[in-house]
């Protein structure tokens, strides 16, 4: 009280050293007084920005640890330096002021602007987390873009509460205890983020989707990686290099493809086909074994294969001129050794992953000879070079087996 006296005698004392004498009740004098405090506030903010921005933004450049750094590039400080102005009219206000209506207004106005500043420090101190934590391997296992939103809402959400309550001058209990009659008002507002919340929590406990994860969602458009798991939205960037956005609820109500297990695996599946022309295949005769006999990649199949048919014509007791009894290498047979072997010795395939060649039912398309191996390279560009070189050199070899990849021939000339 002492300290309020000595400030308030303080400024008559200046006014009577110039020459003037204003009675304290005056308009004047408020005015006056209100003049001081916001010189003093300012005063305050400029010698905040000369620490926070000058002395500690040098120190923060120079420390090793980064977290300050982060809290220097999101404005941490510098908005912090916003509090000193709101103290000092907050402090001042009853010293100087002795017009009730004013004083209340002021102090009204600090109380407002702290609980301001308040939510834009908060905001920058959780980006930094956000974006710290977004840096870490963590990210990968789990995002926290979702539960960062719903801290800024929180906090936000608060802050109104005390803001209203100071302007209305009433409890924010009071406030809070009246919200049960808006509350379904206030659940379809916040539908959206209800289910965005309720939804984060399963992505982020059962790790559906991470940031960084290539998922498919043909109805919303999306195929892509994910760049952002938020509170109400999801950000995938599609391959085209567009942006779709998807309600976060819908990752755990709607089907989605996620390839991070593709990613994290050894190798990336190759499943494709080539339709072999019916009319093509046939029996090999002697001059097709002896041919094939010498490719390197199925010479000891096609002896292993000879072997055994004259074992069993023996066992049998069956002549191989018989062509009805006999049994006898085919020339599509062959080639899915082949392709097999082939694809067996192939330095850019995961062998450790399944591996086979399959011949599926035969339709008006043909007989399709399916590929079922993984691509040691993950990568997408080196992926789709490697099946290419692969089936271009199976596409070349059918004629060298005397077989024909079907295709279509139009009746136009």
């Amino acid at each position: 009280m002492q300290e309020s006296n000595f400030i308030h005698q303080q400024l008559v004392s200046g006014l009577n050293l110039v020459g003037l004498e204003i009675p304290t009740q005056s308009l004047t004098f408020q005015l006056i007084s209100l003049g001081v405090i916001f010189i003093f506030a300012w005063i305050s903010l400029k010698l905040s920005g000369l620490i926070f921005n000058g002395r500690m933004a040098s120190f923060i450049t120079k420390s090793k640890n980064k977290f300050d750094d982060e809290l220097h590039k999101h404005g941490f400080f510098k908005r912090s330096g916003h509090l000193f102005p709101a103290l000092v009219i907050y402090l001042l206000s009853p010293i100087l002021i002795e017009n009730q209506s004013l004083l209340a207004f002021l102090q009204k106005s600090a109380v407002v602007y702290v609980l301001f500043v308040t939510v834009i420090t908060s905001s920058a101190l959780l980006n930094t987390i956000e974006d710290t934590y977004n840096a870490s391997n963590l990210a990968k296992k789990a995002p926290i873009t979702g539960f960062i939103q719903v801290g800024k809402l929180f906090i936000i959400i608060i802050a109104g509460l005390l803001v209203i309550s100071n302007l209305l001058d009433k409890s924010p209990l009071l406030l809070l205890s009246g919200l049960g009659a808006v509350t379904a008002i206030l659940l379809l507002l916040f539908r959206d983020t209800i289910l965005g919340f309720v939804a984060g929590i399963q992505i982020a406990a059962n790790r559906m989707v991470n940031t960084g994860d290539w998922i498919e969602m043909p109805k919303y458009g999306a195929d892509g990686d994910v760049l952002q798991v938020g509170l109400t939205t999801v950000k995938v960037q599609n391959w085209d290099k567009t942006i779709s956005t998807i309600p976060t609820y819908a990752l755990i109500t709607e089907s989605v493809k996620n390839w991070r297990g593709m990613s994290e695996s050894g190798g990336r599946r190759i499943k494709r086909s080539i339709k072999i022309d019916l009319q093509s295949i046939k029996f090999c005769d002697q001059d097709m074994l002896e041919e094939f006999s010498k490719i390197r990649y199925i010479k000891a199949y096609i002896q292993s294969k000879l072997d055994e048919l004259q074992a069993f014509h023996k066992e049998q007791d069956i002549d191989t001129q018989d062509l009805v009894n006999s049994r006898r290498l085919t020339n599509i047979g062959t080639l899915r050794a082949y392709m097999q072997a082939y694809i067996q010795s192939h330095p850019k395939i995961n062998k450790d992953m399944t591996l086979m060649v399959r011949q599926l039912p035969a339709t008006e398309l043909g007989v399709p000879l399916e590929v079922y191996c993984f691509s040691a390279d993950k990568n997408w560009v080196n992926f789709e070079a490697i099946q290419g070189d692969i089936f271009d050199h199976f596409l070349a070899m059918l004629p060298v087996f005397k077989l024909r990849a079907y295709q279509r021939v139009s009746d136009r000339h």
